[in-house]
């Protein structure tokens, strides 16, 4: 019989640390997409009463503790940090992405410079606070980018490009760190 060994995305990728930025991939969590129904209003009660959460608005994060709450395209957000109170289905699609995604943080003093190399996005902090999020283009990846920290993000990309991702950073860690 075969013995299936888990593994996280960016085993064996990360940590990396050059210069003043790291790239970590942070412990597994539940990811749950919720997409409402209908009624998004019903939908974000039923968040709100059974995590206290509330849906974000667009381009925005909710958090509360250990979880979080991401906006993730249209009528869609991205539910980390907990498993999905069985209420919520009757609100919304609700949908396991927990091995669907490589999570990534990126921090350091460099860390808007090495993102700028890589997202046609102005991340820096007077433009891109903390808390929002934004689905953009990494290199030829679509990513989710959320400001977790004054000088921290958190990067997701579908699992099958977490190699790629993390080549990527690597390269633009090197550049920025060689400019001094």
């Amino acid at each position: 019989m075969v013995e299936l060994i888990a593994k996280s995305a960016c085993e064996g990728l990360l940590p990396l640390s050059i210069g003043s930025v790291t790239a970590e991939e942070p412990e597994y969590a539940v990811m749950t997409s919720l997409s409402a129904f209908a009624d998004p209003s019903a939908l974000d009660a039923a968040l709100s009463k059974a995590h206290g959460l509330e849906l974000p608005l667009p381009g925005q994060s909710t958090s509360k503790g250990g979880l979080r709450c991401l906006w993730f395209g249209r009528d869609s957000v991205m539910l980390i940090g907990v498993a999905p109170d069985p209420a919520l289905v009757e609100h919304g699609a609700v949908v396991d992405q927990s091995d669907a995604w490589a999570r990534v943080t990126l921090s350091g003093a460099g860390a808007v410079d090495v993102l700028a190399r890589l997202v046609p996005v102005d991340l820096r902090a007077a433009v891109f606070r903390l808390g929002q999020t934004a689905r953009t283009q990494l290199g030829h990846m679509q990513a989710s980018i959320t400001r977790t920290a004054p000088d921290g993000f958190e990067i997701m990309v579908f699992r099958s490009m977490a190699g790629s991702l993390v080549h990527d950073l690597k390269r633009a860690m090197a550049a920025v760190s060689m400019r001094g």
